[in-house]
């Protein structure tokens, strides 16, 4: 009998269905064992499969709602779910209608579920440090807005990724964000010459402090520390891996 599926919950999102899950409860098998939901890196049926778990464990009879992500800050709001190759290119989703399954796909990018549940409506964004720092949250909760939500009633809590530990960046990479805001330091700690540590996670809650959303968690799992948990981009890179999986963070309104 093969491990149920896991989902990561945090209690500001209550209200909401929602889930950050990892490699638990999947069918599919070799470097991306588990419940890789990436179709690109897998047997379609496999995937297909992993999906239909996710939605059976967060939301049953729900149509789980992707975007086509390419680390930008554009965000989707959805009235109806589409096709899964009719995907909008855009990192972010928001909706007000029940019974549709936001999800966003990672493997060390930041994951951030959000709710208003006074409004009832409900965001996923996927925050890689490119989406981040164009600032795809900050345009999600603008599209929440424009469905009613308050700022300060929004909660976000950010899931799994890569922690400051494990993201080691080059120092081109630093001058970019010490450029666009000096205070940008603290998210970085100094290494090797050239090269410094990043707290992704650190600067997208910051970010969404900075918006006003009322309440901002994080759940502070390291995507590249816990191989048996998470899938990870940048573990398998450096393994030369030629496959790495996705796992997905998901929330929808009952």
């Amino acid at each position: 009998m093969s491990e149920p599926v896991a989902a990561l919950t945090h209690p500001a999102l209550a209200g909401a269905a929602h889930g950050f899950l990892g490699r638990q409860g999947g069918v599919s098998t070799g470097v991306v064992a588990g419940l890789n939901v990436s179709f690109s890196e897998d047997d379609p049926a496999l995937t297909a499969e992993n999906r239909r778990r996710v939605v059976e464990a967060v939301l049953p009879g729900a149509t789980l709602t992707c975007c086509y992500q390419v680390h930008s800050p554009d965000v989707v709001t959805v009235t109806e779910p589409w096709a899964d190759d009719a995907r909008p290119h855009a990192d972010a989703l928001v909706t007000d209608r029940t019974g549709v399954l936001l999800g966003v796909l990672t493997a060390d990018c930041a994951p951030v579920l959000f709710h208003d549940r006074q409004a009832g409506v409900v965001g996923a964004a996927h925050a890689g440090w490119k989406g981040a720092f164009t600032g795809v949250t900050d345009a999600t909760v603008a599209a929440m807005e424009a469905l009613g939500a308050t700022r300060a009633n929004i909660a976000a809590v950010v899931g799994p990724c890569i922690a400051q530990k494990s993201y080691e960046v080059d120092e081109g990479f630093e001058r970019r964000f010490l450029e666009a805001d000096a205070q940008n330091e603290r998210f970085f700690r100094a290494g090797k010459p050239g090269h410094a540590w990043f707290d992704l996670e650190g600067y997208v809650a910051d970010r969404l402090r900075a918006v006003g959303v009322g309440t901002v968690a994080m759940l502070g799992e390291d995507t590249y520390a816990q191989e048996e948990r998470f899938y990870s981009f940048r573990r398998a890179t450096h393994r030369g891996e030629a496959s790495y999986g996705r796992e997905i963070s998901v929330i929808g309104l009952r």
